[in-house]
């Protein structure tokens, strides 16, 4: 009879675990700490010439196993989460505004080590009966604060780009004139969308076999949000064209400015027109929990379904993404058919507690114990804290953008995306294509010397730098040494 090697029971034994576990929590402590109180730490330590992050093919020679082994060195772990961390972006850090990624809350990572400990693949509800019956809370309470009545359901994925293209198919399950998932597309199918919408809903109608006429683009506003009075318009032109619009897809908020869609107007039109509504709130729907900027969301009660990413705003480690549908049965019914080996013949479609039945995730992690972990230690007011905050922080530094003469400001923030670039002689007649150039030579220099990590984006053709201010802690000391830095390295020269 085959036994364990000496291996398998020095890697599985509970005293070694224990003292590494000891360790590596010892080890993110401090990481924490000093991302709070020196004010020296670099976002971003990759900044010498020898271990840039821009040379990748050096980081992936980097991270070539050894070949050589020692478990007995329980200190080595630390040692490689070390080598981790220096070539990693460090969210905690207050001068990370970067990606629309929260910095991540430390009880909620101690739910992803549980998470990875029981591996509970939640496919069937007999392997995720605990993950399963947080999810159901997370999803009915979230649906509640939508405006969502009892019959609203849903599940959590693996992030906003999953959960928006499983609502499309709902949507294209519940409207087109024929059966899709039986019969194929029999019909030319389309979806309407603000020209400022993210790319993953293009994807979508792409994945779907939609093609080049599946998704209709509405153009925005100066405010860069939809021009809703277009939507009739377009969908006339589209009947005349042989199209069949199934739906329309409000941002809240775009990817590129933060801007919120007017989903009550959407709403409106979506129900005289007898049309699918779905809210991409993978950003933006978070604000729900903001008692201060909810009203952002008017309208969300009239969609059909939306979706939104924990991970953004809401302190979550990644992916965390709810997708709620006002009416569960579309849910239910979205990726309906037969599996022998899961469930009986007797079982029906409707329930709710075998998610492979309504998920497109066969293997579904347990990433509702991420959320239910912070509702449960900290309560529902840290999400309003932690938007609020930054959410006001993003207009303190809006204002402070707009008072000096040498910085534009792209438009007035409505989330905590803030877009903005320097323009040291806006009386001068410098190019377009100059004050490209120099914000993005900024840019680049900012990320290699690694005081501030930030994004750049293309507004109507034009380079803008784009932070979001995604760590609460981030205080107007910080945009004030970003801006210095700003300027700093545009005297100094940037790279070309």
């Amino acid at each position: 009879m085959n036994k364990p090697t000496e291996q398998l029971k020095e890697a599985f034994s509970p005293d070694t675990f224990r003292r590494r576990g000891h360790l590596v929590v010892d080890f993110l402590a401090d990481k924490l700490a000093q991302s709070q109180c020196d004010p020296e730490q670099a976002v971003n330590e990759m900044t010498d010439p020898e271990s840039s992050f821009l040379e990748v093919q050096k980081l992936f020679n980097d991270f070539q196993p050894s070949g050589e082994t020692n478990p007995a060195n329980e200190k080595a772990i630390v040692d490689l989460f070390e080598q981790v961390y220096r070539r990693s972006i460090r969210l905690h850090n207050p001068r990370y505004m970067g990606h629309q990624i929260s910095p991540v809350v430390p009880a909620a990572s101690l739910s992803s080590l549980m998470v990875d400990f029981l591996n509970n693949g939640m496919g069937v509800f007999e392997m995720g009966i605990a993950g399963t019956a947080m999810e159901r809370f997370v999803i009915k309470s979230l649906a509640s604060k939508f405006g969502f009545g009892e019959s609203a359901d849903g599940y959590m994925t693996s992030g906003g780009t999953l959960g928006n293209l499983t609502a499309l198919l709902a949507a294209r399950r519940a409207k087109a004139s024929s059966d899709v998932w039986k019969e194929g597309t029999q019909n030319k199918l389309a979806v309407m969308v603000s020209d400022q919408a993210h790319y993953c809903i293009d994807r979508a109608t792409r994945v779907m076999g939609l093609g080049d006429e599946g998704i209709i683009l509405i153009e925005s506003d100066s405010n860069f949000r939809m021009k809703t009075e277009s939507l009739e318009s377009k969908l006339k032109e589209a009947k005349q064209n042989g199209i069949e619009v199934i739906a329309v897809v409000g941002s809240a908020c775009t990817t590129a400015t933060g801007s919120f869609d007017d989903l009550g107007a959407i709403g409106n039109f979506c129900k005289q027109h007898d049309l699918w509504f779905h809210v991409d709130g993978a950003h933006g729907a978070a604000t729900i929990y903001s008692s201060e900027f909810r009203h952002l969301l008017e309208g969300i009660d009239q969609a059909d379904s939306v979706t939104v990413d924990f991970h953004k705003l809401l302190l979550t480690p990644a992916l965390a993404t709810g997708l709620v549908f006002k009416e569960g049965r579309f849910a239910a019914q979205n990726f309906s058919q037969k599996a022998d080996y899961l469930w009986s013949e007797n079982e029906e479609l409707n329930q709710w507690h075998d998610l492979a039945k309504r998920t497109f995730e066969c293997t579904k992690s347990m990433v509702s114990l991420k959320v239910f972990t912070i509702l449960a230690i900290h309560g529902e007011s840290i999400f309003d804290d932690n938007v609020t905050a930054v959410y006001e922080s993003s207009r303190n530094f809006a204002k402070m953008i707009e008072s000096q003469s040498d910085f534009e400001l792209a438009t007035d923030p409505q989330s905590n995306i803030v877009c903005f670039r320097f323009n040291p002689n806006t009386d001068s007649k410098n190019s377009a294509d100059e004050i490209d150039t120099l914000n993005s030579r900024i840019r680049a220099a900012l990320i290699e010397e690694g005081r501030f990590y930030i994004v750049q984006t293309k507004i109507d053709n034009e380079v803008w730098l784009r932070t979001t201010i995604a760590n609460a802690f981030t205080k107007e000391q910080h945009f004030e040494q970003l801006l210095d830095a700003i300027r700093e390295l545009a005297d100094r020269g940037t790279p070309s």
